[in-house]
């Protein structure tokens, strides 16, 4: 990113290191940045830290306050396009003839279009994910690498983790250091977009329900979320789609019932995965989205964020479909895009592919998924690319530019591993909050930041992956 703030001489300093460590460590343990262990993920008495850099990574100041600057204005981006009926069908209609899980998703928004919105309530709690391309100039600019519509995680264990770091620095005796650590507080401003859609939704009874996977590694991270609401009397259930499919149903108004108790909001944490549905879940998830519950994100929003629909928005003109008359804003938002390109068949599609086989180093193949290490790079897009070239199954993806981040050393801290100084690479991700009712938007925030941070030997792959781990900025 901006290159080494740390002097050579403390990262080379091993007793300092391992005194360090230690005292990194039991922090992590105190501020309760934890998850469950491998071996026992659904046990909440077997719990280790979740993974984090021994220091702050730099990031520079102008481009931090440029990512949170333009992300109330990707939340009405957002919104608009799930409302834009024609520009969802236009943008996923080459996708869903290839990728059965698209056409799944789109399927449900269809019926729910045929069948009328039951709920004007649109809860969004998103997060847009950047990192820094740097040039042979050394000049950096902020690339925005995606946008997560669903189940967008680490609210709650960001909030935790700039506590770790500022003990930190001053063990270390950098109390000046210390200082330019930032508060950050998603897990607050994820809740906020939560309590104000349940105020909305008018009963003191319904409850929020919390949609989770069978094993559950990343719990204490939702439990940050799960406890701001209870200090605001916000009742909370945390259910799975099969006990969705086993007790819930829709009274004669379409409220929706599970366990016989009226769920104001589904805040999804799960569903963003093929292997998270069978037909039973497919049904339950139907059920969800006839229903008056508000859902965050409603189908319409988990389409929004597909990888098709990011490409899509890069063509020229389409910002200002959604932003007529407001040229700054679509100058802001657009300054943060890379390179995207088609892969739907024809001759733009065709020089896609030539452009990708020619220099797949400079490019990353994207499928449409979610939960971190789909992605392909290098000469596996060669090899993938070329079984598809001739074939519609290339329209399942989209390509995008390889960003070119500067690397910075550290120090990854995971339980298991053994300790070394590593050559990292930075991702920003800032969360979004917005609240609509009919067309009025009620809410629209920045909640917060997140940084991950991973060895330059890996390519892809979240903090939940067992590749990156949980970082703080400091502002250089």
């Amino acid at each position: 990113m901006a290159g080494n703030w740390i002097p050579e001489d403390v990262l080379m300093d091993t007793d300092l290191i391992k005194v360090l460590v230690d005292v990194a460590k039991d922090s992590a343990l105190l501020n309760g940045v934890l998850m469950r262990t491998k071996e026992t993920p659904n046990s909440s008495e077997v719990v280790t830290y979740a993974p984090f850099t021994l220091f702050p990574s730099p990031v520079p100041k102008a481009i931090f306050h440029q990512a949170l600057t333009v992300q109330t204005h990707f939340n009405r981006l957002v919104d608009k396009i799930s409302q834009d009926s024609n520009f969802l069908e236009e943008a996923l209609a080459s996708t869903i003839k290839v990728d059965n899980f698209t056409e799944r998703l789109f399927n449900i928004y269809r019926h729910v279009l045929q069948e009328g919105r039951t709920q004007s309530i649109v809860l969004g709690l998103n997060r847009s994910d950047y990192m820094l391309d740097q040039k042979e100039d050394g000049s950096a600019s902020l690339k925005q690498i995606e946008i997560n519509t669903i189940a967008a995680s680490f609210g709650g264990l960001s909030s935790r983790t700039p506590n770790i770091h500022r003990h930190v620095l001053k063990v270390a005796g950098r109390l000046e250091e210390c200082k330019r650590i930032l508060d950050n507080n998603p897990s607050a401003g994820l809740a906020e977009g939560l309590s104000k859609a349940w105020d909305l939704y008018g009963s003191e009874r319904a409850v929020i329900l919390f949609l989770i996977e069978e094993v559950q590694r990343n719990i204490y991270d939702h439990r940050y979320v799960e406890n701001e609401l209870w200090k605001r009397n916000i009742p909370v259930i945390r259910r799975q789609f099969e006990d969705v499919c086993k007790t819930g149903c829709l009274d004669q108004n379409k409220r929706l019932f599970v366990d016989g108790r009226e769920v104001a909001i589904v805040y999804f944490r799960n569903g963003y995965m093929p292997q998270n549905y069978t037909e039973q879940n497919w049904e339950a998830r139907l059920m969800i989205e006839r229903s008056l519950a508000v859902k965050c994100p409603d189908i319409s929003t988990h389409l929004a964020g597909t990888k098709k629909v990011q490409q899509e928005l890069c063509r020229p003109g389409v910002l200002e479909r959604f932003f007529p008359g407001e040229p700054d804003v679509v100058e802001q938002i657009r300054a943060t895009f890379a390179g995207l390109y088609t892969l739907d068949m024809g001759p733009e599609g065709d020089k896609t592919v030539a452009m990708a086989l020619a220099k797949p180093n400079q490019f990353v193949l994207k499928p449409q998924r979610e939960g971190g290490g789909n992605n392909i790079y290098g000469a596996e897009i060669c090899h993938v690319l070329e079984g598809v070239k001739n074939s519609t199954e290339r329209m399942a993806y989209i390509l995008m530019d390889k960003v070119q981040p500067r690397p910075v050393h550290n120090y990854l801290l995971r339980l298991g591993s053994p300790l070394k100084l590593s050559t990292c690479l930075s991702e920003l991700g800032v969360f979004g909050v917005y609240v609509r009712q009919g067309q009025d938007m009620v809410l629209n925030e920045c909640a917060g930041h997140l940084l991950r941070t991973k060895s330059d030997e890996h390519s892809d792959g979240g903090v939940a992956a067992g590749v990156a781990v949980l970082d703080n900025p400091f502002l250089v």
